[in-house]
């Protein structure tokens, strides 16, 4: 039995959409759009040739399986809100995943964790 989330071979990229905007942490998102609410969710990325990290959308294969999952609608109408600023409410995907009870990725040695509810 696996413990963490594995990239698929086949996988499909109908839900979620990159947005781009001026947030403190972040340049990048997937957004999640349902009416006039929304909820960003960022991933975080490591270039080893510097050692910078930074955060930015989540990976593609990933989208589709947050969406349909039977508990992200429960989840989102918690957390999302209207756009403020051009920002909208944020998590980041360990903390959907594990308020979703999915297996989590592989954590790195060199992730950051936000040990707030809101980013």
């Amino acid at each position: 039995m696996r413990y963490h989330t594995e990239k698929p071979e086949l996988y499909s990229t109908m839900y979620g959409e990159t947005y781009i905007c001026d947030h403190p942490v972040y340049n990048r998102c997937t957004l999640y759009k349902i009416g006039d609410k929304g909820l960003a969710v960022i991933q975080q990325r490591f270039n080893p040739a510097n050692k910078q990290t930074w955060w930015g959308a989540i990976d593609p294969w990933l989208t589709d399986q947050l969406y349909l999952h039977p508990k992200f609608k429960a989840f989102f109408d918690e957390r999302a809100g209207e756009c403020v600023d051009g920002l909208y409410p944020t998590v980041s995907i360990r903390q959907i995943m594990w308020a979703l009870k999915m297996k989590p990725l592989q954590r790195q040695r060199w992730e950051t964790l936000f040990d707030r509810r809101a980013v």
